[in-house]
């Protein structure tokens, strides 16, 4: 905590002394002693009150409104399965607007945040990496299989052929493969994170701080999900309607793999802010 920090908090807490007692001369004396701090560090009575109810509001669970795309745009689901498995990994939830332009997500600031700022990072990533993957041509030497129907002798029958990879099925291959591999990334750093915690807590004599406040932190998430919720389903991410390329999901995987997280650490900091106190 800065000089400035520890000087608001001072005032601040005489100030909330000042206001909470019915003793008329204990009040004129805080009041007068955080009036003196105040002038001696030129800081507005104002701006330490709001600085101590700031520090002291306690966190809830709030819905934001995440845009995914415009309606009728091209990849929108998995640009929507790559934000609900980065929220998966951050305690955050997910419901998926029908056009998948919008995800409406649920959980605490901080956590959201993360999200989006991974978001905002990983669908360039993925965007540029799958530009990269059709453009080299790859995705040519493979196959796909098809059902077409015939009519034979009069009656239609069906069968399944192999056909060269369109460049759409690769594309959503990939990035569907990118998309899971950075989620299964992103679980692992969480339970790397929140292990660690909770080692630190008996390592320091309270085994129940972080693991006590991690699950408070996840039965209110749920509450709040099940109180603000509409969703009438569960969204059941993108399907390869248009066939199955094992080679596009290997390259999408791979590239799921070398992705950066460059903020990464960010869910390090945002399992340390849990409502209801830490350790």
């Amino acid at each position: 905590m800065s000089s400035q920090d520890k000087m608001l908090t001072r005032i601040g807490g005489l100030l909330r002394q000042a206001e909470s007692t019915e003793n008329e001369h204990e009040a004129e004396a805080f009041m007068a002693a955080a009036q003196r701090l105040a002038t001696r560090s030129s800081i507005d009575l104002a701006v330490a009150r709001s600085h101590v109810a700031d520090r002291e509001r306690r966190p809830v669970p709030v819905q934001r409104v995440i845009s995914i795309g415009e309606p009728g745009k091209k990849g929108l689901r998995t640009y929507v399965q790559l934000f609900v498995a980065i929220a998966s990994a951050n305690d955050v939830r997910c419901d998926v607007a029908r056009t998948s332009t919008q995800v409406y997500a649920y959980g605490f600031d901080t956590d959201i945040d993360t999200c989006e700022a991974l978001y905002s990072s990983l669908l360039v990533q993925m965007v540029r990496a799958s530009d990269q993957y059709i453009k080299s041509g790859a995705y040519k030497s493979g196959t796909v299989e098809k059902v077409v129907t015939e009519t034979r002798w009069g009656r239609r029958v069906q069968r399944r052929v192999q056909a060269p990879v369109a460049a759409v099925t690769a594309r959503l291959n990939f990035q569907m493969a990118f998309a899971a591999r950075i989620g299964r990334r992103l679980a692992e750093v969480k339970s790397e994170v929140e292990t660690e915690a909770v080692r630190t807590d008996i390592a320091e004599t309270a085994p129940t701080g972080t693991a006590l406040a991690l699950r408070n932190k996840e039965i209110e998430l749920v509450d709040f999900y099940k109180q603000t919720s509409e969703a009438r389903g569960t969204w059941r991410g993108p399907e390869a309607s248009a066939g199955y390329s094992s080679a596009a999901r290997r390259a999408g995987d791979r590239a799921g793999r070398a992705a950066r997280l460059g903020t990464s650490p960010e869910l390090g900091a945002a399992r340390g802010q849990l409502p209801g106190g830490g350790s």
